[in-house]
């Protein structure tokens, strides 16, 4: 045969071959963005390889990103310009005579569209996030701009450009700058640790031993196995060496010097040209072809630099590591590779999905099925038992439900739902409370917030008494003006009592009203948790949350008032067998002041009574006996006259006198504080027993009744309404049709992805793999 002609049958070989593997990487990538698409709306996460760009201010990351893509897009030079990641995921079309830039919206909503926008509008929003970051304490964000470019010079890769890294000097006057490099570097470590990312490290060195980005890098990739090591700037490095030795040894750097596995096996090194794309004065290309063309031209210049300082010219090898096309085609390969490393995982993924959705559709088709008047009911009327299953559980004990979820610490409880606090002001410390800081729900926290009433009302002392109180309840009778101090001090228990003990009942209404209402949340968790629960027909959910919180509200109103007829009652007449639990107290207080004179009269009068024996006979005692006659009948006449004298100082001083001596004082004082105590205990004892029996009993008692005669009402009267079978059946139409539709994608994505599988393991591609290409040019 003709070697022209079969030169020429190779080379059409050659060319089939090529537009081959470009077909199938085409396909391959096509399949990935409707992967990615497909797992946002079914919210889950497909690792994809990408290039993460990481280097320090100024190493030309930017720069070199833009040459990558073949146009220009971002502001390049020192500082900080890059505030944000930006995440290109750049698609190789060859009728795109300019980029097709879309921006995804920062919204986080799967279902919102990229939006168009032109290279201007881009690096205005670019611009705008980088000054407006600036501004902020934190000025970094952590979150991608997403831009999805096509151009006919793009390659099919996505690289991730990271805010530079930054060296600050020590010292106290650069502690801002110290906090910015804290941040960028937290940030950039963050991205490296998604393991399915190629590090592109920028080093800008002209000696491998310093290793300023390698050495962040290696903190998450120590064997610097994901890892691809760049030089930039390099037409400026070349000058820089005086011998060629220096050269070969910076080329191609000793193992020791690069620690590790690198991707490559050995830096590449690239040079960017200066000079911006535009059409002002100050641009130096007027469109990005030209900026494509420096490129290439920067190119052949290194490669003659580097000989000429070699002496001799570079191997296949060496030219394979220099320049920007040489490290996007080595890029672009190896994210190739990934991708197809990445399908076998792939398979799996779907088919999981599939199954879920079928499981799903089933689940539908299911509850259409069930949507007639009986089933229904029978539903409802299964809710019901389970949901008031629930509520006795949650009361009698349960930790099926998580307390860091649904507990309440004492604090918390307070918080949400009144604290206790008296006519002070003051609460009670919660340390002094058992069980204050754990998290408790039902019948728990309702036991602890009883618990803590009693506490703190038992410990309410009778407020202060004040001696115009006294004299302004003394007042006038109807029938005289002398003074009544019995009527006084229950006139001054009485209004402290109410005023004291009002405002603790209502709290503990609220309280418990509260602990109640949160028993709902926690059932329907519980419903969930079991399967129990009627998904889909929030009408009728609706109606069983408002029932049970009207019954709750309710009752505890009822509970309340039965509360307050009783506090009004013990308030409004005084019955002393409520207050005579410390009437020895009370009688050793009020015989304590009550004078020495009876005392002594007693004390003679017991002495002179006493017998006396006589030797003297008959006579003698006879007079003695009739001298003592006299002597008893005189006492007798002044102890009389005593006690009267008294009586009248005591009617003086209580009665006619409105001069308010110490003794009516204190007598005053101590009856209030024996009303106020006795007032107190009753209280206490009487409003736990009526919340725990109209309060609590019902709920356990009346609520199912109640509950299951409401559900009945409701079915006879309007039992389409309230499940809103009309609604329920449109709504689960239309996500049966999205599942549908679903399951029809993700078996698309199955079909390519099993197809591409096979292809990448068919006999012929992979003998194009093992067999090296000799015929391309170098």
């Amino acid at each position: 045969m003709d070697p022209a002609v079969l030169a020429a049958a190779t080379a059409d070989d050659i060319d089939d071959d090529d537009t081959l593997e470009e077909s199938s990487a085409g396909r391959l990538y096509e399949a990935y963005n409707e992967l990615h698409g497909l797992a946002r709306e079914f919210e889950t996460r497909v690792d994809a390889p990408a290039v993460l760009v990481v280097g320090h201010q100024t190493d030309g990351k930017s720069a070199l990103v833009e040459a990558l893509m073949g146009f220009q897009f971002n502001h390049v030079g020192g500082g900080t310009k890059t505030r944000r990641p930006i995440a290109l995921h750049m698609t190789y079309d060859p009728s795109c005579e300019i980029p097709r830039c879309r921006l995804v919206p920062d919204s986080g909503d799967p279902a919102a569209e990229p939006r168009v926008m032109s290279l201007p509008d881009i690096q205005a929003y670019i611009e705008a996030e980088n000054m407006r970051l600036e501004n902020e304490p934190r000025q970094f964000s952590e979150k991608d701009i997403i831009i999805k470019i096509e151009y006919k010079y793009c390659p099919n890769l996505t690289i991730i450009d990271t805010p530079g890294l930054v060296a600050p000097a020590p010292g106290r006057k650069n502690r801002a700058l110290q906090s910015q490099a804290r941040a960028v570097e937290a940030l950039v470590r963050a991205k490296m640790q998604q393991k399915e990312y190629i590090i592109l490290c920028l080093e800008d060195c002209s000696d491998w031993s310093n290793a300023t980005t390698r050495r962040i890098v290696m903190q998450v990739d120590p064997e610097l196995s994901r890892a691809v090591i760049v030089s930039t700037k390099f037409d400026t490095r070349i000058p820089q060496f005086a011998r060629s030795s220096d050269v070969e040894v910076f080329l191609k750097p000793p193992a020791y010097t690069l620690d590790g596995c690198l991707l490559g096996d050995s830096p590449f090194f690239t040079s960017v040209p200066s000079g911006r794309v535009g059409p002002g004065n100050d641009a130096v290309y007027r469109s990005n072809e030209e900026f494509k063309k420096a490129i290439s031209l920067r190119e052949i210049e290194d490669i003659a630099c580097l000989e000429e300082k070699l002496g001799r010219l570079l191997t296949r090898e060496e030219r394979s590591r220099i320049g920007v096309s040489s490290l996007r085609l080595f890029l672009e390969d190896l994210l190739r590779k990934r991708y197809m490393d990445c399908v076998p995982l792939i398979i799996p993924l779907l088919e999981k999905e599939y199954r879920s959705a079928t499981r799903k559709l089933r689940e539908i088709n299911q509850e259409i099925s069930n949507l007639d008047e009986v089933k229904l009911k029978e539903k409802g009327r299964a809710f019901h038992d389970s949901f008031l299953m629930k509520i006795s559980l949650l009361l009698k004990g349960t930790v099926v439900a998580p307390p860091d979820k649904f507990g309440e610490t004492l604090q918390d409880e307070r918080t949400n739902g009144g604290a206790f606090i008296g006519t002070d002001g003051l609460q009670f410390p919660p340390k002094m409370m058992p069980n204050a800081g754990m998290r408790l729900y039902g019948g728990a926290q309702y036991h602890r917030a009883m618990a803590e009433f009693r506490l703190v009302v038992g410990g309410v002392k009778c407020p202060p008494i004040t001696r115009e109180e006294i004299v302004n309840a003394c007042g006038v009778e109807d029938i005289h003006d002398g003074t009544n101090y019995s009527r006084t001090a229950c006139v001054i228990a009485v209004a402290k009592a109410r005023d004291t003990f009002e405002p603790f009942l209502h709290q503990l209404g609220f309280r418990l009203l509260y602990i109640l209402k949160r028993l709902l949340p926690i059932s329907v968790y519980l419903l969930q948790k079991d399967g129990e629960y009627l998904s889909g027909h929030e009408v009728f959910l609706r109606r069983v949350e408002v029932a049970f919180n009207n019954f709750a509200e309710s009752t505890e109103r009822a509970c309340r008032d039965k509360c307050m007829e009783d506090l009004t009652s013990t308030t409004r007449y005084v019955s002393w067998s409520l207050h005579n639990k410390n009437r020895a107290g009370l009688r050793h207080f009020l015989d304590s002041f009550a004078g020495t004179e009876h005392s002594s009269s007693s004390a003679n009068l017991s002495c002179s009574a006493l017998p006396q024996e006589s030797s003297f006979g008959q006579t003698i005692s006879d007079n003695k006996l009739e001298s003592r006659l006299k002597v008893e009948s005189k006492s007798s006449f002044d102890i009389s006259h005593t006690t009267e004298a008294r009586l009248v100082d005591l009617l003086d001083s209580t009665l006619w006198n409105r001069r308010l001596a110490p003794s009516s004082e204190r007598i005053v004082y101590a009856l209030v504080h024996q009303i106020f105590h006795g007032i107190k205990e009753h209280f206490l004892v009487s409003t736990e027993l009526k919340f725990n029996c109209f309060l609590l009993m019902p709920v356990v008692d009346k609520l199912p009744t109640l509950l299951r005669e409401d559900l009945e009402s409701v079915f006879e009267d309007d039992l389409d309404n309230i499940f809103d079978v009309t609604q329920l059946l449109h709504s689960l139409g239309q996500r049966k049709r999205e599942l549908e539709i679903e399951l029809k994608r993700i078996q698309k994505l199955k079909d390519k992805f099993k197809d591409i599988h096979e292809q990448l393991n068919s006999p012929h591609h992979l003998h194009q793999v093992n067999v090296p290409d000799s015929n391309k040019p170098a």
